[in-house]
């Protein structure tokens, strides 16, 4: 036997698996999810669906709504969004995207592979005040919900613009950005506003097409179930849906879990999150917190880019804070409002006319579920704007992006003018003046 035919029989079945299964992710496969899984995986928000993108393509291309969050999307007693619409057989069902510290600049990228099924669609944001931190989205929690994926689709469609520079170099700044030698110099060179060359596309085209397969074939794989907790929590619902049906309800339950605590906070989370020990420290603690001075407007302002450009109907809710949550940290109301103010000038001026503010009934009965998220009476507040909305056909919707929410000057600026509320048409209204004064 020859040394060449012994280094075949030896090396030759490893390449040979090897060969096959690069072709294996390169070729391009598809795959039908049952009603069952991608319903299971609407109510997951596992970070592995958040991070991937066929799942999500085929529900939104279907009955399902996104419905963008952060942490409080977890809170899942009746009253959640996903067991309204499961009791009452909505017309949609609602994809929740997002968990605990995803924020603006994670949910763009999260846009990503999504885009067709945003167009002339319909969609939720549920903002918080509280991610207006200085420095904005946290970079630990960031690499949580990234995906090479959601930039190498950012990439490959990228047309030089204040916004895709603006999103280049963002992501640069976290280190998930930087992960990936090819994505990291594609990103270098489309924040320099230079268009990728042919080499690049083509490496991110071959790299696409694998992540695809692996998105594919593994993001559904082990997916925290819900459904049964969504089936189980709808049976404390009344079978026809009224607002006092409901908000007894609400009361029952917000009465049966608030015993052990001064603050109407969840039995659960107070005894497991806020022993006397962190209580003790917890004191006072907020009391130089500022969400008005933040980078997080202008990531805030990548979402609304995207949204405009896939002309979607965006309906924006703004939750309150437990009021003597906010009383026992020394948490400036006065702060917070200034946060919202500035956050509702950011959506009026551009044409996001979809607005329930809520940052004033933190103190209304069973309204919160613990510190800063909703809960059952605040559910049905959130209800009371969804349902309309969704009823309502889609409108087409008419943006005006300002670049100026890119800059810092945005960023830091305290003092707006006032909105105007048109109760007649339901809509708010900005001067149009005055709108780079600080």
């Amino acid at each position: 036997m020859t040394n060449k035919r012994r280094l075949w029989q030896i090396f030759g079945p490893v390449i040979c698996a090897v060969l096959l299964l690069i072709a294996v992710f390169l070729f391009p496969w598809d795959r039908t999810y049952s009603a069952n899984s991608i319903f299971e995986a609407a109510t997951s928000q596992s970070d592995r669906i958040f991070k991937g993108q066929r799942m999500k393509q085929e529900a939104l291309s279907g009955k399902y709504v996104p419905f963008f969050g952060s942490s409080e999307l977890s809170r899942m007693d009746s009253l959640h969004p996903s067991v309204l619409a499961y009791k009452y057989n909505r017309s949609y069902t609602p994809f929740l995207l997002g968990g605990a510290e995803s924020q603006s600049l994670a949910h763009f990228y999260g846009m990503q592979g999504i885009k067709s099924q945003l167009t002339n669609k319909k969609a939720v944001v549920i903002i918080s005040p509280q991610w207006f931190t200085k420095k904005g989205q946290d970079k630990n929690a960031f690499s949580l919900y990234y995906s090479n994926l959601q930039a190498i689709d950012f990439l490959l469609d990228a047309k030089d613009s204040v916004a895709t520079r603006y999103a280049a170099r963002r992501l640069l700044q976290m280190p998930s950005g930087k992960s990936s030698e090819t994505v990291k110099y594609a990103l270098m060179t489309v924040a320099s506003g230079q268009p990728l060359s042919e080499t690049q596309r083509l490496i991110l085209q071959m790299r696409r097409r694998i992540l695809v397969n692996e998105d594919t074939f593994f993001s559904t794989f082990q997916l925290p179930d819900r459904v049964n907790k969504i089936k189980m929590q709808a049976k404390y619902l009344p079978d026809k849906y009224t607002i006092k049906g409901l908000t007894e309800v609400a009361n029952a339950e917000g009465s049966l879990h608030t015993t052990n605590n001064k603050f109407a906070i969840d039995n659960t989370f107070f005894k497991t999150r806020l022993n006397k020990k962190e209580l003790k420290k917890l004191k006072g603690s907020q009391k130089h917190f500022d969400y008005t001075k933040s980078v997080e407007y202008s990531d805030f302002e990548l979402m609304l880019k995207q949204f405009a450009h896939e002309h979607t109907d965006v309906l924006f809710i703004i939750p309150p804070i437990n009021a003597k949550w906010v009383k026992y940290t020394h948490l400036s109301d006065k702060m917070y409002q200034k946060s919202v103010k500035k956050i509702k000038y950011q959506l009026v001026k551009q044409g996001f006319n979809n607005i329930t503010d809520l940052s004033k009934d933190g103190g209304k009965k069973y309204f919160m579920q613990d510190t800063i998220h909703l809960g059952w009476n605040g559910w049905i507040a959130v209800d009371k704007s969804v349902k309309p909305f969704m009823q309502k056909s889609y409108s087409n919707v008419n943006y005006k992006i300002d670049n100026y929410f890119f800059t810092k000057s945005w960023q830091n600026r305290t003092k707006v003018e006032n909105i105007k509320v048109n109760k007649a048409s339901n809509t708010n209204v900005v001067p149009t003046t005055g709108s780079k004064s600080k």
